[in-house]
């Protein structure tokens, strides 16, 4: 009874085994190549699989998702012979599992030196001004090169980004003192552009102060022009309303005169002629003014215009 249980015991394990190796769960977003005798047969996707136990035979399980690798510095040349050190990061995605797993040996390894030698032939027709400016067009080219060569993998390459590009020490610091310099200059020019602005807003608000200046003093003198027109016509129209004489006149003559003589300087004045003729009548009517009017009579005798009289110098 004994060997007969063992046998069983055996023969439990062995169907344990086959339906262990025949029940085969692929996850989400993987593929399993099967091979039959070392020939592949079929790629198992995502989900509960049957294969034979002992005869097929699971070869690689490959992650279908996106894969992001990056890649170590790599010194390129640039067309004019300066090494710099390029910093790559790939982002791939496996489309065929079949293909990448028969067509090439590593393709992550495959897919670093094609990006090396690529990188190498793109910057090498850059000079480094255009490589340190120009990483769009480098990583479009490369994507494009890639993408080319890696389709026949079964991989496709979505997305290369360079990571840093470090060109050599002495040039760092021949960029940074240029960039200084710029800095320094541009600052410079600033200044001067608002010492320029702020002198020519002060040209102009001293224009249009004595512009505003000028007029205002324009239309002050006009309107004192007209003020005095005004009091002008309002002492003639009260003169022509009240018809004064001729006596009333000489009068206000006399009573002004003292007005005129009055300062050092005034050492000649004019007496119009018609005073005389004034002072006559006024003669008349003033008996205790007689010698005054014979005096005026005398100025009246000269004719016509008018008469000069000097006011005695005073030492």
């Amino acid at each position: 009874m004994e060997p007969v249980i063992i046998v069983l015991i055996i023969l439990v394990v062995l169907v344990f085994i086959a339906l262990i190796k025949t029940i085969q769960v692929i996850p989400q977003a993987s593929a399993a190549i099967v091979e039959r005798f070392g020939r592949y047969t079929r790629t198992l996707n995502a989900g509960l699989n049957i294969v034979v136990p002992f005869i097929d035979t699971i070869r690689n399980r490959i992650d279908l998702r996106e894969q992001v690798v990056p890649f170590p510095p790599q010194p390129v040349i640039t067309q004019d012979n300066l090494v710099v050190n390029i910093d790559t990061v790939i982002y791939y995605q496996v489309t065929d599992a079949r293909a990448a797993t028969y067509e090439v040996a590593s393709y992550i390894q495959a897919i670093e030196q094609l990006t090396v030698t690529t990188l190498r032939n793109i910057i090498g027709g850059m000079d480094l001004e255009r490589t340190l400016t120009s990483r769009e067009e480098i990583n479009a080219a490369l994507r494009g090169v890639l993408d080319e060569a890696t389709g026949k993998w079964g991989i496709r390459v979505n997305r290369v980004e360079l990571k840093a590009i470090e060109p050599p020490t002495s040039i760092q610091d021949s960029m940074e003192k240029q960039m200084r310099a710029d800095r320094d200059k541009r600052a410079a020019i600033l200044t001067a552009e608002g010492t320029r602005q702020a002198a020519i807003l002060t040209a102009e608000g001293e224009k249009q102060s004595q512009i505003l200046r000028a007029e205002g003093e324009a239309k002050a003198a006009a309107l004192r022009a007209e003020g005095e027109a005004q009091a002008v016509r309002t002492v003639f129209e009260a003169i022509h309303a009240g018809d004064p004489d001729q006596k009333l006149l000489s009068y206000q003559y006399l009573q002004m005169l003292p007005k005129i003589a009055e300062g050092d300087a005034n050492k000649l004045w004019i007496v119009p002629s018609e005073i005389g003729d004034a002072l006559k009548g006024l003669s008349g009517a003033m008996g205790n003014l007689g010698g005054l009017g014979g005096g005026s009579g005398a100025a009246g005798n000269g004719g016509t215009g008018a008469e000069r009289r000097e006011k005695p110098a005073i030492d």
